[in-house]
């Protein structure tokens, strides 16, 4: 583990751990394999990447977009704080580069907003995509408004302090998934899922085979045809519900 020092008064420093990896690029940064399109992970939907997936990597439904119309997708620049402090996504911000999404591990804290109006508004001019907090934002009205991507687990009007020290692109929890440096971070009005770095670029062929296969079976339905799922008397016999050799 190396600490980094940031002088943050005339007789405080602060110490900062930053987790190393022999991937990680100047700056404490971590992206994902060079081989994604992040524009095109972006066009699947958070439901379709969960699920070629396995069905995990989600965050707990309650992270939220402050607008349903609200949607990301980029590299995690991984934050952890103490709850109700906002210094280290200070820093982070003066280190991310444009695309990257601020993941905080905020633990969960809604007694206070660790981010608003003025600090999304410096994230959207840097670029980011997104900003997905496990903690509180306030200024939603200024934010619904902006268009930036958030997510967080609610609001409240009280405002953080800014003296506690804490660890940017190292491993964190948030919305009890872990989450790395550099992992594809996709969110919609559904919620947010986490792809690991290592097999992001494996899932997008996937997504969109299952992307397609879904427009089409939407299609067959609206045409009334294949009303039944062709899988379901096989589903119901693995279930114990009909026997062998019967039809439900």
């Amino acid at each position: 583990m190396d600490t980094a020092t940031y002088e943050i008064g005339a007789n405080d420093l602060l110490y900062v751990d930053v987790w190393r990896h022999e991937e990680f690029t100047k700056g404490h940064r971590v992206r994902p394999d060079g081989k994604i399109s992040l524009p095109l992970a972006g066009e699947f939907q958070a439901a379709i990447l969960a699920d070629v997936a396995g069905r995990r990597g989600t965050l707990d439904g309650r992270i939220q977009a402050l607008d349903p119309s609200m949607r990301m997708a980029g590299p995690a620049l991984t934050v952890e704080v103490r709850a109700g402090d906002n210094l280290m996504i200070h820093a982070a911000m003066a280190l991310a580069k444009p695309g990257d999404v601020i993941v905080v591990d905020g633990k969960g804290d809604r007694t206070c907003a660790l981010m608003g109006a003025i600090m999304m508004n410096q994230c959207k001019v840097l670029g980011l995509a997104g900003v997905v907090l496990d903690a509180a934002v306030r200024d939603s009205e200024e934010l619904r408004e902006l268009g930036f991507p958030v997510f967080s687990v609610g609001t409240n009007p009280n405002g953080p302090t800014k003296f506690v020290p804490g660890r940017i692109n190292h491993p964190i929890s948030a919305g009890g998934i872990s989450i790395a440096p550099g992992d594809l971070i996709v969110a919609d009005a559904d919620g947010v899922v986490v792809i690991e770095r290592e097999k992001a670029a494996a899932m997008l062929p996937l997504a969109a085979k299952k992307l397609a296969d879904e427009t089409v079976r939407i299609e067959q339905i609206q045409r009334r045809e294949a009303l039944r799922p062709a899988w379901l008397d096989g589903a119901l016999r693995a279930a114990g519900v009909i026997k062998d050799g019967e039809k439900f």
